[in-house]
C-alpha cells in the first residue's frame, strides 16, 4: 500500500511539473495602453459676450491601467474667450493641465463679436489623444421684454 500511495504522489509531482513547464512563457501580455474616447452633451451654438457655455464631458475608457493619467489642454484658433474647469481653473491655451475626474465640466465663455472655435485635446500618458472641437456664433439677437 506504501508502495502504491508513493507511485502516486509521485506521479502528480511529475503532472504538475509538466504542466508548469509547458504553461511557461517569457512574454508577458499585460496591456497598459487601453483606447479612450470622451463623449459630450450638446453645446449651444450662439452666444453673446460674455454668455457662458457649459460642456459636459464624459471620458470612457475601454479598460483600466492604474497608472495611466490624463490631461487636457486647448487651443482657439477663431475668436476670443475663455475655457475654464468646473473647478475654477481657467486655461491657458497650449498649456496641459491634469485632468483628476472622468466627468466633468468645461465653462467656455465668449469675449467676441466674431465667430468663435475651441479645440480641445485629452491625452492620456501613453500619447493617446481625442480632440473635441466647438463652434459658437455671435447671438445678436435682442431679448425682448414680455
Amino acid at each position: 500500500m506504501k508502495n502504491v500511495m508513493y507511485k502516486i504522489l509521485v506521479g502528480c509531482y511529475i503532472v504538475a511539473a509538466l504542466v508548469l513547464v509547458t504553461a511557461c512563457n517569457d512574454g508577458l501580455d499585460i496591456q497598459q495602453a487601453y483606447p479612450f474616447t470622451v463623449e459630450t452633451l450638446p453645446v449651444p451654438k450662439k452666444l453673446k459676450v460674455g454668455e457662458t457655455a457649459e460642456i459636459r464631458c464624459q471620458l470612457v475608457r475601454s479598460g483600466r491601467y492604474q497608472p495611466t493619467t490624463y490631461q487636457i489642454r486647448y487651443f482657439q484658433p477663431d475668436g476670443k474667450g475663455r475655457l475654464e474647469m468646473d473647478d475654477g481653473t481657467v486655461f491657458l491655451p497650449n498649456d496641459l493641465y491634469p485632468l483628476e475626474k472622468e466627468t466633468f465640466r468645461l465653462y467656455y465663455t465668449s469675449a467676441s463679436t466674431d465667430q468663435q472655435t475651441i479645440d480641445i485635446y485629452i491625452i492620456d500618458s501613453f500619447g493617446q489623444m481625442q480632440q473635441l472641437s466647438f463652434s459658437f456664433n455671435n447671438d445678436s439677437s435682442e431679448e425682448t421684454p414680455e
